[in-house]
């Protein structure tokens, strides 16, 4: 029997999961997988290869098994190192990085009979369709090429964007003083101990900033400003699991308007906390009729939510380790770290130093702000239609790709298919990981992906069975 071929281009969190799944329970073989990943990525991804010791998971050590329905625990993991941890630790991210590369070598040493990991270190930048819907052809930038028989995209992140701004300034970004990407090895290295800084963003990327710069002697200001000027709420200390609210979900389904859900949360927060609960329980029990209350809204309302409820939600939904939160509210009850709401008008070079413009939400008032450097802390944007990333906007030229309505990722089919631009899907192009957000919205965290990540091992039979 010839080998098949499966391509899984991205090895962070998803791709690297697939791969173990696939190599325990192979749907066919002989069977190879090409596991592709950028350099210095390959099981970690960008979340998970931070050293930071700041840098900790947003959820509990209890709740962060890589596999669906397996077993490996991550809370057994972290005990070998840390015997008086408990399953409430919000572990270091650097360490679930350790966990993952881990659970992938141990897969590949134990591989099924008949099913091996090839790792690839590199970018693919164009992928071909085979004649007769027979896989593709990968093309990689350094010249080199591969066939699959089925290829899943498993792109959790791309490029960040530059933020918005008036065309005249836009220069400012290429300039010395703007930091497009504190991700990228050694971005911070170049600010100084007392240097004044200012942050675009307000979200846990900045939380995570703060923190690095304070971890490496950094006691210089930091300014921070967002539209909203919204922060990241923290977890409780309590590893509490709140239970699916059916009543609370039903109700809001009797009314598909974002108005009405807005509503019946907050009634419920403020019922919840006369009895002597936390709101957090209230958001936390309505995470499994996440999919079903965002299918249920038209699009017009998915709209209104994005523009209009979206930050609220990301604060609460996606909440911080609590110890992070607390340091962040030390920074803020002393004065080092100040946060704005309102939006940025520009910027003006000076010799060693940046003046940004600031306009405060709800004035027409306009501030200058003089620091040395200027950090993006944004989120990176899901938007298809202005990413840059080679590949995709390959896939989307070619047609094998198109972006959802809302700008928040692309058309899957619930196979995982990607949708093509006569909207049929694809019998051997699949993707998992966030942009399956613009689907079914709840798509970002690990206790979500798993389960997409286990579907999708089980929906690879179909295009890898012989023909």
């Amino acid at each position: 029997m010839n080998t098949k071929t499966l391509a899984i281009i991205g090895a962070g969190f998803c791709g690297s999961t697939l791969a173990v799944h696939l190599l325990r329970h192979p749907p066919v073989t002989p069977l190879k997988i090409l596991l592709i990943s950028r350099p210095g990525s390959m099981a970690r991804g960008i979340a998970y290869s931070t050293q930071a010791r700041a840098h900790v998971l947003n959820v509990p050590a209890g709740r962060m098994n890589a596999l669906a329905g397996e077993d490996d625990s991550f809370y057994d993991y972290v005990k070998r190192s840390h015997p008086d941890a408990t399953p409430a630790l919000f572990a270091q991210r650097r360490l679930y990085g350790d966990y993952l590369q881990a659970l992938l070598q141990r897969a590949s040493d134990n591989a099924a009979p008949g099913c091996q990991l090839q790792e690839v270190i590199g970018e693919v930048v164009k992928v071909i369709p085979q004649p007769n819907a027979q896989g593709g052809l990968l093309l990689m930038d350094n010249g080199e090429h591969y066939r699959a028989d089925a290829i899943v995209l498993s792109i959790g992140s791309c490029a960040r964007q530059a933020p918005s701004i008036a065309p005249e300034y836009r220069p400012f970004y290429e300039s010395p003083g703007y930091v497009h990407d504190p991700w990228q090895p050694g971005a911070l290295d170049h600010i100084g101990t007392n240097d004044s800084v200012f942050l675009i963003g307000s979200g846990l990327t900045m939380l995570d900033v703060v923190l690095d710069l304070r971890d490496r002697g950094h006691t210089g200001s930091i300014q921070a400003v967002s539209r909203r000027g919204l922060l990241p709420q923290p977890h409780r200390e309590l590893n509490a699991h709140p239970d699916y609210d059916e009543g609370l979900a039903q109700h809001m389904l009797s009314d598909c308007r974002v108005r009405h859900y807005v509503r019946a949360v907050r009634d419920a927060v403020r019922q919840h906390a006369q009895a002597g609960g936390d709101w957090r329980d209230i958001i936390g029990g309505l995470r499994s009729a996440t999919r079903q209350l965002w299918h249920a809204l038209p699009l017009n309302e998915r709209l209104r939510f994005l523009r209009h409820v979206r930050p609220y939600w990301d604060a609460h939904r996606h909440r911080c380790a609590p110890q992070p939160g607390a340091r962040m509210q030390e920074e803020l009850a002393s004065g080092k770290l100040q946060l704005m709401a309102g939006r940025i008008v520009g910027y003006t070079s000076n010799p060693g130093s940046v003046s940004v413009c600031v306009r405060r939400r709800g004035t027409r008032v306009e501030e200058q702000l003089e620091v040395k450097a200027v950090i993006n802390c944004t989120t990176p944007a899901l938007d298809l239609r202005q990413l840059d990333d080679p590949l995709l906007k390959s896939l989307r030229a070619d047609g094998l790709l198109v972006p959802d309505a809302l700008g928040t990722g692309m058309a899957i089919a619930p196979s995982g298919a990607l949708l093509d631009c006569h909207a049929a899907p694809s019998d051997w192009l699949y993707y998992v990981g966030p942009f399956l957000q613009a689907r079914d919205w709840e798509a970002t965290a690990v206790p979500e992906l798993r389960e997409y990540v286990k579907q999708m091992a089980q929906t690879l039979a179909t295009p890898l069975s012989p023909a």
